[in-house]
């Protein structure tokens, strides 16, 4: 089986766009909590993850990739009880989902974001059905977005340059995956679950556990 591989955004810890009325969900996590909200803009994925949720899909699973200054992954089924050495990143529920771009969203801080496999077999860049992806990234001065723009061959909005200079994240990854909700509280336990010790696969030392995904009503 090939490895799959994904790679994988709050103003002033203010959500911008999120609508108070979408669907929020609760991750609890061995290392803390976080509260997301679900975009409506984005609507399978946001349906698939609260289904996923009520299922009782994620608990237990591991955050089975973590690369400090980028992201904190999750969703791989295999990684439940996964003894140490064991190669992760491939499970799924068995169905990816179309992507669903919108320029509205993009990969700041806090940005949740569906993990894929690559271009090279995956050119509609369907989502995972169950992986995810949480931003942390870094945070960019005007010369490095103006460089990127150029390497990129788009422009970014003035909210998008305001954000990644005040708040970061990772921009190339702009309308390549589908960012279909964000962290509106708990960003201080990205830092935390993204600056532990990790193998060289990037997975943590010890085990990062979801405890529970749940949908606040």
């Amino acid at each position: 089986m090939k490895k799959v591989f994904y790679f994988t955004v709050l103003i002033f810890g203010i959500s911008y766009f999120a609508n108070a009325q979408s669907t929020k969900v609760l991750i609890e996590t061995s290392m803390g909590n976080m509260t997301v909200v679900l975009y409506d803009e984005t609507p399978e994925h946001r349906d698939n993850f609260i289904k996923l949720a009520n299922q009782g899909f994620y608990e237990d699973l591991l955050f089975h990739r973590v690369i400090n200054g980028f992201m904190i992954q999750a969703g791989d089924p295999d990684s439940k009880n996964a003894p140490a050495n064991k190669p992760l990143g491939n499970g799924g529920p068995g169905y990816t989902i179309p992507a669903e771009f919108n320029t509205k969203y993009f990969h700041k801080k806090g940005a949740l974001s569906a993990a894929r496999t690559g271009d090279h077999i995956n050119p509609e860049k369907r989502s995972s059905g169950s992986q995810f992806y949480i931003v942390q990234g870094m945070k960019y001065t005007d010369m490095q977005m103006d460089s990127m723009e150029k390497q990129l061959g788009r422009k970014f909005s003035k909210i998008e340059r305001d954000t990644y200079y005040s708040l970061g994240g990772t921009p190339y990854l702009d309308t390549q995956y589908t960012v279909f909700g964000e962290v509106t509280k708990g960003l201080e336990i990205i830092d935390k679950i993204a600056s532990v010790k990790t193998s060289a696969n990037d997975r943590p030392v010890e085990d990062i556990k979801i405890v529970k995904v749940s949908v606040i009503k």
